[in-house]
């Protein structure tokens, strides 16, 4: 009898307990597809009842393949409510009458094999309680709680886990709610506005050369205020979402459930592999963008009151002393360098994790038996464009960053008296014909490097993901589309003030990043199956 496609046997209701069930109906082919002669393809095997289970649509968390083997083996353990619910699916052929059937008479098989079980024991065998003072010898905080078995304290290998730079970096992106990061971030930045507000250098400007009054203020730096209260945590929060869905999603749905722990720990040591990068990202980040630029850009010019750097409001008590004192603009400037420094420590940390969720996405999708159905193969291309969307959005918002690291040091240089209106007189200029001042290039302006290098890195790990994936047909259009959009945006941001009307091509890559935030140009992220009127045999 067919049933959806595939081979129906109704249960027999002979009275048998579990194994006896589910010996009948695993040897009988129940609920396996059918030949073209219309009988079932074979037995159910282990390994393809587990299939058959995590392919279930409602089972997000699939099945150990250990648990079936245990079914098929002569023993006396039997199966869970959950497993029943999957395994009446299985045999009724995802019909919901004939699943309520197989489901009533696996729920009863247990409950017989239950029964015999306990009839089986001599009832002379009692339990030996431990004495008294046995029990009071055992922590109260062991009496309930079962043995972990997964690790030992003792294991040297899991105290370096525990230890671990890389263990920890992740656990900032992993741990806990995917809003605490992001949250996190945005609340520093907003901390930092207050003191910069209770300081009196929210708002200051100071005269230029030309008797114009420049704007200098804190909130008004879009490298201190955009960057940390918008690009950085929408940053994290796509890096979140990826990471989050490969690991829990994602990779087990490639891997399939059996080989979910040891895909697991194929995560962990990728990610491990790379602690040598982490801990470079770290020395580079804290000692030579945060400590030691802030002793050359801060520290330095506010004792000594001399500096080849542009006026700010970090070094606004130079020439203002009246509304800020060095010694104030010291310890709130040495805060923001420290916040600053590790930020960008857990920027770069995600774009560690990002290449190595591309790595092990490859890994992963080569582990699948290319005749392992046309399932695997939609499943890939969905976890793919889920990766490749994701890292996409990531790139952009590095450059974002960057954009807004250059454009306030470009402007700090420049003749402009704020950033709004030196960027609507440079493109006025433009398009009247008329020129405008030049920027003061006798000025240093470290942001320039740094921004640089965060393009550079957001730019590796999308061209890296890029070329690693155009192994695949089905991504190779994507890629060149979105290839094209980051090259735009790091043209926009390499014209940066460069010459007069840089800001026409600024503002179409902030318009052209925007939407491409909002739509990479593909419907609900996941390609086009173009093999869903084929079957599986």
């Amino acid at each position: 009898m067919l049933k959806n496609g595939k081979y129906f046997i109704a249960p027999p209701k002979d009275g048998g307990d579990f194994k006896e069930l589910f010996r009948f109906a695993a040897a009988a082919g129940a609920g396996r597809p059918v030949t073209k002669d219309g009988f079932p393809d074979g037995p159910w095997t282990a390994e393809l009842l587990a299939e058959a289970i995590s392919r279930i649509d409602a089972n997000r968390t699939g099945i150990d393949l250990r648990t079936i083997q245990l079914w098929f083996q002569a023993n006396e353990k039997g199966i869970s409510s959950a497993n029943i619910r999957w395994l009446a699916r299985v045999f009724g052929c995802d019909d919901p009458g004939a699943t309520s059937e197989w489901q009533v008479e696996l729920s009863a098989a247990q409950a017989r094999l239950t029964t015999r079980r306990r009839e089986r024991k001599d009832p002379t065998d009692s339990i030996q309680l431990p004495s008294p003072d046995i029990i009071r010898s055992v922590p109260a905080d062991q009496e309930t709680r079962p043995p972990d078995t997964s690790w030992s304290d003792t294991d040297p290998t899991r105290s370096a886990q525990r230890l671990s730079l890389v263990t920890m970096s992740e656990a900032i992106f992993t741990r806990g709610s995917p809003l605490n990061l992001p949250a996190t971030v945005f609340g520093g930045a907003v901390a930092l506005g207050f003191l910069s507000y209770f300081l009196r250098v929210h708002n200051v400007t100071y005269t230029l050369a030309t008797g114009d009054e420049k704007q200098v203020g804190f909130l008004w730096a879009p490298n201190w205020t955009f960057l940390f209260m918008v690009s950085l945590p929408l940053f994290f929060t796509f890096v979140i979402n990826l990471l989050i869905y490969w690991k829990e999603d994602g990779r087990p749905t490639l891997v399939g459930p059996a080989n979910r722990t040891e895909g697991e720990r194929t995560w962990e040591r990728n990610v491990e592999a790379s602690s040598y990068t982490f801990w470079v990202v770290l020395i580079i980040c804290l000692l030579f963008a945060g400590i030691l630029q802030w002793i050359s850009v801060r520290l330095i010019p506010l004792v000594t009151g001399t500096g080849n750097y542009p006026m700010d409001w970090g070094l606004i008590a130079i020439v203002r002393p009246d509304l800020i004192s060095s010694t104030e603009a010291i310890v709130f400037t040495g805060l923001a360098y420290l916040y600053m420094s590790i930020c960008f420590y857990i920027l770069f940390s995600g774009f560690i994790l990002l290449y190595s969720i591309v790595d092990d996405f490859i890994f992963s999708s080569r582990m699948i038996d290319t005749n392992s159905g046309i399932r695997h193969q939609d499943n890939i291309q969905v976890a793919g464009m889920r990766i490749i969307i994701g890292i996409f959005r990531c790139a952009v918002l590095g450059i974002v960053v960057s954009i807004c690291m250059k454009l306030q040091s470009a402007y700090l240089a420049s003749n402009g008296t704020s950033i709004s209106s030196w960027l609507v007189n440079d493109m006025i200029s433009v398009l009247s014909g008329r020129q405008t001042a030049g920027f003061e290039v006798s000025y240093s302006v470290p942001t320039h490097y740094s921004s640089l290098v965060v393009v550079l890195a957001s730019c590796v790990v999308f061209f890296f993901c890029a070329v690693r994936m155009t192994t695949f047909a089905d991504f190779q259009a994507p890629l060149r589309r979105m290839g094209v959009i980051i090259v735009v945006l790091v043209a926009g941001y390499l014209l940066i003030g460069a010459f007069p009307g840089f800001s026409i091509p600024l503002i179409a890559a902030a318009i052209l990043a925007f939407f491409s935030l909002l739509s990479p140009g593909f419907p609900n992220g996941r390609p086009t199956k173009q093999r869903d009127n084929q079957s599986v045999s």
